[in-house]
């Protein structure tokens, strides 16, 4: 079966691989692919996925069996939608069902209507009425960009003042369309988690739980970003819990996303709090998680494209999973400058040496220049990944990688899977 994968990331790189390792596959695709996942043999192609009759012509001329949708942006635009009107295999929600994450507020209505816990909430299109609802809440706010935001439209704010700004700043245009709505929320004491279900629009199958690192600096300081890291399994998941996240929250979803008639199709990923009363949604994405995607596939055991494939056929009600009870764990590296504007150009070198110990590095933001080097192009550039039966193992591995790779300006924090640890 020849595959289309859609994205250029991390997290399509980490897909690259695990499905590059199916007998299934016949040719792979990427558009617009990366180094990383050009060397896992697939064919890197320069195409206008915003032009959906181009990649319907692409569809067609590769006899495509099957089009892996990986970032956001396409979904919530429809490219499903397009592909599956055609009668095309398409992995990946349809617009109408990635409202989840194209719309916080969407969301926050959903789980307002179906009494699926979350946090207390307002939406404001107007600076004013967002202020007065400060009132009702006590530090830290929570304010949100309504739209995607690649991951930056969070701001917690630990004062008034701030939370003001941060109100002015969204609805003042820094996230464009995304933030012409946002919404506040109360603050959710707890331990993080993510937690990933594939979802065939009636059947929901569990994959496993991971832990993210959203903030840029050790200490969980600094700004929201993508993510600087993440670890899978994560201690606070247990099988009790994830009963609990899958009975509370992801099923009664997608039987809610159905009931609406926007079935979902795809990767359903929850955002927990999890604290002393149980799970609370955040937040869902409509895709992997970036890099929460790299550990999962490290562990998944399990050929991955026919559990992709049944989802994409409705098929998931008689179909199962192995993973591995090993630990894993990816540290991202990072451009200076990221969050904000990342420097890029910067000439990296040393990666086979760093993989020589058994890690393996996925690109998330790289190409290669005329003369052959490879040069970071993005914020996130470089995910180092490791498994070992225990956590510290994984993390050992992924540092003595990064100590080997020689790039001037990457930074990455040094306490990924601290707290399990």
């Amino acid at each position: 079966m020849n595959i289309l994968l859609i994205g250029g990331g991390g997290r399509e790189h980490a897909l690259a691989w695990k499905l590059a390792q199916s007998p299934l596959l016949d040719t792979l695709y990427a558009a617009p692919g990366n180094p990383g996942i050009a060397a896992e043999g697939a064919r890197c192609v320069a195409l206008d996925t915003g032009d959906h009759d181009a990649v319907l012509a692409f569809v067609a001329e590769h006899d495509i069996g099957l089009t892996v949708i990986g970032p956001e942006q396409p979904l919530v635009d429809g490219l499903a939608d397009t592909l599956r009107a055609k009668g095309r295999k398409v992995f990946g929600p349809s617009a109408s069902a990635a409202r989840l994450e194209g719309s916080k507020g969407f969301t926050k209505d959903l789980c307002s209507k179906y009494d699926i816990p979350t946090a207390a909430y307002g939406r404001f299109r107007a600076a004013a009425e967002a202020k007065d609802f400060l009132e009702r809440l006590t530090p830290p706010y929570v304010i949100k960009a309504d739209g995607l935001a690649a991951g930056k439209g969070v701001v917690i704010a630990e004062t008034r003042a701030d939370a003001d700004a941060a109100i002015d700043d969204m609805l003042g245009g820094r996230f464009g369309e995304a933030g012409a709505e946002l919404v506040i929320e109360e603050f959710l004491a707890g331990e993080e988690a993510s937690f990933f279900a594939l979802c065939d629009g009636k059947t929901v199958l569990p994959l496993a739980g991971a832990q993210d690192h959203k903030r840029v600096g050790d200490g969980d300081t600094g700004p929201n970003t993508g993510g600087m890291g993440a670890y899978s399994p994560a201690p606070i998941l247990d099988e009790a819990m994830q009963a609990r996240v899958l009975a509370e929250i992801v099923e009664p979803t997608a039987r809610a996303m159905a009931a609406e008639g926007s079935p979902f199709i795809g990767v359903l990923y929850a955002g927990l709090m999890i604290g002393a009363d149980g799970p609370k949604l955040i937040e869902y994405n409509a895709r992997f998680g970036d890099p929460e995607c790299q550990v999962l596939m490290m562990r998944m055991k399990s050929d991955l494209l026919p559990a992709l494939l049944a989802t994409a056929e409705g098929q998931l009600d008689h179909f199962a999973l192995q993973w591995s009870d090993n630990h894993a764990m990816t540290v991202v590296m990072a451009a200076e400058g990221y969050p904000g504007t990342p420097k890029k150009g910067g000439t990296i070198a040393g990666l086979n040496a760093a993989e020589a110990d058994g890690a393996k590095i996925f690109h998330a933001g790289t190409t290669l220049g005329d003369d052959g080097a490879l040069t970071a192009s993005g914020g996130r550039v470089l995910n180092i990944t490791a498994m070992a039966p225990t956590l510290r193992a994984a993390a050992d591995t992924a540092y003595a990688a990064i100590d080997r790779i020689e790039w001037q300006d990457g930074f990455w924090r040094r306490d990924i899977g601290k707290a399990a640890l």
